[in-house]
C-alpha cells in the first residue's frame, strides 16, 4: 500500500500530471454529455467538480496538479489571439453596427458590475467581498488584476470568474431564446459579456457567427471594467 502511494506521489509530482488529469477528465465529461445532454452535465461542470473532487481524495496539493495545469493555461494565449480571424471575417459587419456594439457591451459590463455588488451588499457581505465580486464578468487575468487594483482578493475573484462562466455557458443561449432573443449578433454580445471566455466558447458551439461577436465582447467588456471598475468602487462608496 506504502509502495503504491509513493508511486501515486511520484507522478503526481510529474510535470505532465496536471495535464493528463485535465485533458482525461475533459474527455470523460464530454462522453458523459454527449450521452446525457442537459445543462447540468455541461462538460466544463462536470471536469472541474472530478478534478476537485480527485486532487482531494487522493490528497494531491493544487500546486503539483498545476505544475502542468499551466501548460494547459499557455494554450489560452494562442487560442485567444485565433479568435481575430472570425472577427477579421465579420469587420463590415462590426464596422456597421460599432456604435451600437460598444453602447450595449458598455451598458451589460457596468451592470454587471454593479448588480454583483448589490447582491453582496444586500447579503450582507463585507467590503473586500464586494471589491473581489465587481470584476467576476471578464476573463480571470483581466479580473484578478482589477480586483487587486480596487482592493479586492484575486484569488477569489478568480473563483467567482470560473463560476460565472460555467453559468453562462451552462445556460446562456438557452436563456436568452427562452427571453425571445433570437439575433445571433445579440446573443454574441451577451454571452461574451457576461461569461467572458467560457460563454465565448459555448457560444462558438452555437455558430461561428455567434462565437466572433462574443469574442468581440469579450474584449470590449474586459476593457470597459478595466476603465470603470475604479469609478464604481467610488459610487459604491455613496451608499
Amino acid at each position: 500500500m506504502m509502495a503504491g502511494f509513493e508511486l501515486l506521489t511520484d507522478i503526481a509530482s510529474s510535470s505532465t500530471f496536471g495535464v493528463a488529469l485535465t485533458v482525461s477528465m475533459f474527455l470523460l465529461a464530454q462522453r458523459l454529455h454527449h450521452r446525457y445532454p442537459s445543462p447540468l452535465t455541461h462538460p466544463l461542470l462536470i471536469s472541474s467538480l472530478g478534478i476537485i473532487l480527485f486532487l482531494e481524495g487522493l490528497e494531491i496539493d493544487y500546486s503539483r496538479y498545476n505544475q502542468g495545469g499551466q501548460l494547459v493555461s499557455f494554450f489560452l494565449g494562442p487560442v485567444t489571439v485565433a479568435l481575430a480571424l472570425p472577427l477579421y471575417r465579420r469587420t463590415e459587419a462590426i464596422r456597421g453596427s460599432l456604435v451600437v456594439i460598444v453602447t450595449s457591451v458598455g451598458a451589460g459590463a457596468v451592470t454587471a458590475m454593479m448588480v454583483a455588488a448589490a447582491v453582496v451588499k444586500v447579503l450582507g457581505g463585507g467590503p473586500r467581498l464586494v471589491l473581489s465580486m465587481i470584476p467576476k464578468s471578464v476573463t480571470t487575468p483581466i479580473a484578478v488584476e482589477i480586483s487587486q487594483i480596487i482592493g479586492g482578493e484575486g484569488a477569489l475573484t478568480g473563483v467567482f470568474v470560473v463560476f460565472t462562466g460555467i453559468l453562462g455557458a451552462m445556460f446562456g443561449p438557452e436563456l436568452l431564446r427562452a427571453c425571445g432573443v433570437c439575433n445571433e449578433k445579440a446573443i454574441g454580445l451577451a454571452l461574451g459579456t457576461a461569461s467572458h471566455g467560457i460563454g465565448t466558447g459555448r457560444a462558438f458551439q452555437e455558430g461561428e457567427n455567434i462565437g466572433a461577436f462574443s469574442g468581440l465582447a469579450m474584449g470590449l467588456a474586459g476593457l470597459i471594467t478595466a476603465l470603470l471598475a475604479p469609478l464604481a468602487v467610488v459610487v459604491l462608496r455613496w451608499f
